[in-house]
């Protein structure tokens, strides 16, 4: 046999075994669509089932299918649309646009809407019902709520939070109501006795364009169709400008100019009285147009907190820190930040700012954005809460917006 001959059966051989191979992806990589028609196929036996579901889960991010709802499946001669909602509602999978078209081919916004209202009326309400009254209970596990906007904006985003949420069982919901994802800052404030305390909500930077005015959330909508009580205060407060523990709260020099007509004085008395806390006033970043202090700082606990590498920071606020950190006794842990040069197009981009994290229970998740100043953070917040597991998200496209993890949660 020539060599012409041989190497002429190798390349056929290659080309059928590279086409072999094609066609095995292309089955191992069949639409969900595909294996969901399969699903409800009534002659299939309890396995055959249960193997198309763990099928469908490897080309879900995150595996939401549970084991026990796959193990327990029995589709009941139900049709595809009913079976797709029962996954969804049993195994908390929100019916995005995507989801919906990757299992049926087509939207389900009526659907979306079910889903909704279910998971609020049998979620929402419960838990807000059980924080309505004031409790001396520091121990009971948290629920993290968010704007039903935020799955409508950024529903990738969205789902990967709530994946780590479920990953880590720390229980979510969304809010009725909403005009914008930054929940945190129309939201009631919880103080540490469990009272809510709902702060005017009239900032002075959504009120330049007549976007921003559109886009302000009305408290008393929100109170309505979520069922929530609270003490109301006249003092013009973002639940973003406001952090907590152990009977201090840490509040920027921007509640001044948002209550032009109360001097400070009488704010500070007032706001000691509404949160049961020693106040305390850090100075804002000028050029941040919220002026919040989650931006900035964070509680490690009542005497430490960390915040925006000090060094690196302006110095008119270096320098009134130094003299908050002195008055009050307080130890400071620097955080790497960086400034965001990379979209200049996004001047009030939050990346490059890790404090602003989300804290819930044991859990802390950490904003990233795949820069090389990530480890390092991470780092810090790990060693300053040793006994929390830390979790990463990039949240890039909501940071772009000028917020990040703690600004879209609302936390009780």
């Amino acid at each position: 046999m020539s060599v012409e001959s041989i190497i002429g059966i190798i390349s056929g051989l290659i080309a059928i075994g590279t086409f072999v191979a094609m066609l095995w992806n292309r089955y191992k990589k069949r639409p969900i669509s595909d294996l969901f028609h399969k699903l409800v196929d009534t002659n299939l036996s309890p396995k055959e089932q249960q193997a198309i579901l763990h099928k469908i889960n490897k080309r879900l991010e995150g595996h939401p299918i549970t084991e026990a709802y796959i193990q327990g499946f029995v589709p009941k001669n139900m049709k595809r649309e009913a079976v797709f909602k029962d996954i969804c509602l049993k195994n908390s999978i929100y019916p995005t646009s995507d989801i919906c078209r990757r299992f049926l081919k087509a939207d389900m916004k009526k659907f979306r809407e079910e889903y909704d209202n279910l998971k609020l009326n049998t979620t929402n309400a419960e838990q807000i019902e059980k924080v309505e009254q004031p409790t001396v209970s520091t121990v009971a596990e948290q629920t993290v709520y968010l704007s039903e906007k935020l799955m409508e904006r950024y529903p990738e985003t969205c789902k990967r939070l709530i994946g780590i949420l479920e990953k880590n069982t720390t229980k979510y919901a969304f809010i009725k109501g909403t005009n914008d994802i930054w929940c945190r800052d129309y939201m009631p404030v919880k103080t540490n006795t469990g009272q809510l305390i709902q702060f005017k909500y009239d900032p002075s930077y959504l009120k330049d364009t007549p976007g921003h005015i559109a886009s302000r959330s009305d408290i008393d909508e929100i109170h309505s169709k979520n069922g929530i009580k609270a003490q109301k205060s006249e003092i013009n407060l973002d639940g973003g400008n406001v952090l907590i523990c152990d009977g201090r709260a840490i509040i920027s020099n921007r509640v001044f100019s948002e209550n032009p007509d109360r001097d400070q004085k009488s704010i500070k008395e007032e706001l000691s009285k509404l949160l049961g806390c020693e106040i305390i006033i850090i100075p804002a970043i000028n050029t941040d147009f919220t002026g919040h202090a989650d931006g900035m700082v964070r509680f490690v606990d009542r005497n430490t907190i960390l915040g925006n590498n000090l060094a690196a920071e302006y110095k008119y606020w270096r320098e009134g820190m130094k003299k908050v950190l002195a008055e009050y006794n307080l130890s400071y842990i620097d955080v790497p930040f960086f400034e965001d040069k990379a979209h200049p197009k996004n001047p009030d981009s939050a990346i490059g700012v890790y404090v602003n994290y989300l804290e819930v229970n044991n859990l802390i998740v950490v904003p990233v954005f795949g820069h090389e100043k990530d480890k390092e953070a991470v780092a810090v917040i790990q060693k300053a809460f040793p006994d929390k597991k830390i979790e990463t998200i990039d949240y890039s496209d909501v940071a772009l917006e000028g917020g990040l993890l703690n600004c879209t949660t609302w936390v009780v």
